[in-house]
């Protein structure tokens, strides 16, 4: 299936480690020319080298999210190396930092910061050149959103919050040609999740309970399913699809909570 995305240019926060890494990626995969918007360059460059030898096309921006005016020159360092143009903007850069109700609400505006600020701020000023391209944008959300975790009130509140910008910018920019859509992750087994399964005093007992949990194959989510969604979603072959909050996590979010409980010959 061609997904017609050859020479298309797609920005990608946090895009070089973990589920970002995945989807920038897929992404040049099918032909994208990338750019890796991170903090963390070096990792981002051996990135773009591992996709150069293949043949993709990407290249990093070395950005701190959190202020204003780097959200401004992501964008414009993007339109300079990616043939000005933009055509999807995916939001994945945050971190669950735990910041719960014992926080002080300082704390609680840092996470916004962290997770949140920069989806408004990137969209803001990549919106003219997401217009001119029909162009969509994707949230990269979280579970967490749905179904709650506890000690993480900050987090949390950034999640849902992308769930409902999704609804509200597809809606607000449908008249003028840009899809917007969200892809959740629930247990994605990244770099991450493994050390914090190691960080466990019985990592293997620990993973089997929330297998066990899946209902669709008892097993993790990969990272490549993640960011295959995110590009099909991204490509013309999903043209009439907006305001989408999609859940490709084998039915863990929304599965009835007594179905481990239950047995069946």
């Amino acid at each position: 299936m061609n997904l017609e995305l050859d020479g298309k240019v797609a920005l990608v926060t946090g895009g070089a480690k973990g589920i970002g890494a995945a989807i920038t990626r897929s992404f040049a995969n099918e032909g994208a020319i990338v750019s890796i918007v991170d903090r963390n360059p070096g990792i981002a460059e051996n990135l773009v080298e591992e996709i150069k030898e293949r043949g993709g096309h990407a290249f990093c921006v070395p950005t701190e999210l959190t202020e204003e005016d780097a959200c401004r020159h992501a964008v414009e360092k993007t339109l300079e190396l990616g043939n000005d143009r933009l055509d999807v903007l995916v939001h994945n850069a945050g971190v669950n930092d735990g910041v719960g109700l014992d926080s002080p609400p300082s704390a609680f505006m840092g996470s916004i910061r962290k997770s949140l600020f920069h989806v408004f701020a990137l969209t803001h000023f990549a919106l003219d050149k997401l217009v001119e391209a029909k162009g969509n944008v994707i949230n990269i959300g979280s579970k967490v959103a749905v179904t709650g975790q506890g000690g993480t009130s900050g987090y949390a509140a950034c999640k849902g919050a992308m769930n409902a910008l999704t609804r509200e910018w597809a809606l607000d920019l449908a008249q003028r040609g840009v899809r917007v859509n969200s892809v959740i992750p629930a247990e994605v087994m990244t770099p991450m999740y493994r050390r914090w399964l190691d960080s466990m005093d019985d990592p293997e007992q620990t993973l089997r309970s929330i297998e066990e949990n899946i209902p669709l194959g008892k097993r993790m989510t990969t990272d490549r399913e993640i960011a295959d969604a995110v590009v099909f979603l991204a490509s013309a072959r999903s043209s009439h699809t907006s305001g989408q909050i999609l859940y490709p996590d084998g039915g863990y979010v929304h599965f009835d909570r007594a179905y481990g409980k239950i047995k069946v010959d």
